[in-house]
């Protein structure tokens, strides 16, 4: 989404400092070290701190013994090199852009479960929205909390975009509503903000696919995306998140937040490990509480910013 040099350096800046926990955890094993079995196994500890799972860290390291074998590798810089490349081979089905003009409106169903940074993501894609063209409405469809909906319509003030909210109202209502008034008006964008669920509330989820189903109702074909909002900092948490919302709604696409500071970085290469046969896109990450704190997702940088 950040189009000019300067600005995407800051941002890998950002997320270098983001990650910098784990990196710290990563790249300082490979340090005047020698290719041998002790380094293999603080790789296998680091990665597994970092939380990339036992499955993953397996894998990995399977792949990357394999290929020092085959390059007949002898220098540490040059293994830290290989795994940099192994980690972007299996981040690359992540990285996908969202296809903003397929439909007008273009419908976005966001959950999340609470703390995750649902609301915030939201106002900031708003902002990546407005500046590649495309006017907002939102919908407040968190009617569970009046600081979700105050919060939510604090960030359609601040970026000038429309609100759509019913005090303690049904969701679906509010859903369907927006969905319709933005037909009506042509909006480039509606998103539906969604009550911050835990996937073990089995009515929240429920009406989660109340929701799904009624804004297909206000337009054939929608939502055009359904997307989850994940806290970086949960780690290995973020799997059975997926899985349950992935169940729920069929999931589209993914919102990383928080990996500001992290140690947990590594997570996301599970992700993608464990979902490989059926790999959501990760269409945002973001680093912090700031307008340009989100970005798209690219899977070279993300390993840049864990190894290098």
């Amino acid at each position: 989404m950040v189009h000019n040099p300067v600005e995407r350096q800051s941002w890998m800046k950002r997320l270098r400092t983001g990650l910098g926990k784990t990196r710290s955890n990563l790249a300082g094993l490979f340090v005047g070290a020698k290719i041998d079995d002790a380094l293999f196994e603080e790789l296998e500890t680091a990665l597994l701190v970092s939380d990339a799972g036992v499955a993953t860290t397996g894998w990995l390291l399977e792949s990357l013994r394999t290929r020092v074998r085959q390059r007949k590798l002898t220098e540490a810089a040059q293994v830290r090199e290989a795994l940099r490349e192994l980690l972007v081979e299996l981040l690359m089905p992540l990285e996908q852009p969202v296809d903003i003009d397929r439909a007008t409106p273009l419908v976005l169903m966001i959950a999340g479960v609470n703390g995750a940074g649902k609301t915030t993501s939201i106002g900031k894609l708003a902002h990546h929205l407005q500046r590649e063209g495309k006017s907002i409405l939102l919908a407040a469809g968190d009617t569970f909390r009046a600081a979700a909906r105050e919060q939510l319509a604090e960030w359609g003030a601040r970026n000038d975009v429309q609100v759509i909210a019913q005090a303690g109202g049904d969701p679906a209502a509010v859903a369907f509503d927006a969905v319709s008034a933005g037909r009506a008006r042509q909006v480039g964008v509606v998103m539906v903000d969604t009550a911050g669920r835990l996937p073990t509330q089995t009515h929240l989820m429920d009406e989660l696919r109340k929701i799904h189903r009624v804004i297909g109702k206000a337009m054939p074909q929608a939502p055009h995306e359904s997307l989850l909002v994940l806290d970086g900092n949960t780690g290995q948490n973020m799997l059975a998140q997926v899985k349950a919302f992935d169940e729920a709604v069929e999931l589209t696409g993914l919102i990383v937040t928080k990996l500001d500071g992290t140690a947990k970085g590594g997570a996301l290469a599970a992700l993608a490990y464990t979902r490989r046969d059926r790999p959501i896109p990760v269409y945002f990450i973001g680093v912090g509480e700031g307008l340009e704190d989100l970005q798209a997702f690219s899977a070279e940088e993300f390993a840049s910013a864990l190894i290098d």
